[in-house]
């Protein structure tokens, strides 16, 4: 069984959501759906093994004005651009900063702001994930800019519709910390003040725990698939998704 980090030139947090026990005794596929940080950091051998790896299409969760700062760069496969959320400059993300404030650790700032981002932005959680439903045959990418937090939501919704013990989620999404250690750790101590270190030491942390109580609480009222079902998705791209995972 291949390994599920995956190296791929350029980019520090790849991953295959492939290789997990489900709760009704299968593994999700690998070379299905792999997560990452943006796909545009990487180099040409990067490139060569992305496309090595078999991936057909790139679902790409970045606002607009992050695609702005892309280099040129003509891609081997399809690329679906999916924002989740809405532009930089709206007044949500002041009050989502709020709420990470007012939180006493990085667990339950993470926990707080990821249930409100699922709450305020269903509609485009649930257009990424049906795009991985109907993506082209072959192995489909998920990015953001890190690799984190959108990516990571989506991950998690992807991996529960396809019957992935909340913990297995939960322990898949603590790896992106790790993984981004050697970017964020400076990025943390350039900070100007105590207050902005704080800031980014919480958005730098990815808590197993913040990601199993939000999972819980989807749980608590109707799991991946309601929350998905609500925002929109119909049920044939819920078992497309399960069969894409699961294959």
């Amino acid at each position: 069984m291949p390994g599920r980090q995956l190296l791929w030139d350029g980019c520090a947090n790849i991953r295959d959501l492939g290789g997990h026990p489900t709760e009704d005794g299968g593994v999700t596929a690998f070379g299905a759906v792999v997560r990452a940080d943006s796909v545009r950091r990487l180099s040409e051998p990067g490139w060569a093994q992305l496309a090595g790896y078999g991936i057909g299409t790139i679902v790409d969760l970045r606002f607009h004005d992050e695609l702005a700062g892309d280099p040129p760069f003509e891609v081997p496969v399809e690329v679906v651009n999916v924002p989740v959320f809405p532009d930089p400059a709206s007044s949500h993300w002041e009050e989502i900063q709020a709420i990470s404030e007012a939180a006493p650790d990085a667990t339950g700032a993470t926990t707080a702001v990821y249930l409100e981002l699922l709450r305020r932005f269903s509609k485009g959680f649930a257009l990424a994930v049906s795009a991985v439903a109907r993506a082209r045959e072959g192995g489909v990418v998920v990015h953001c800019m890190a690799g984190k937090d959108r990516t990571g939501l989506v991950s998690a919704l992807l991996l529960r519709l396809a019957h992935v013990a909340v913990a297995d989620v939960a322990a898949d999404y603590a790896l992106s910390e790790r993984n981004l250690a050697p970017s964020s750790k400076p990025w943390i101590a350039e900070a100007t003040d105590e207050r902005e270190r704080e800031r980014r030491r919480r958005m730098a942390a990815t808590p197993a725990a913040a990601m199993e109580a939000v999972l819980a609480e989807l749980d608590r009222d109707g799991g991946a698939a309601g929350y998905l079902r609500d925002a929109g998705m119909s049920e044939r791209e819920l078992e497309l998704v399960r069969a894409r995972l699961c294959a």
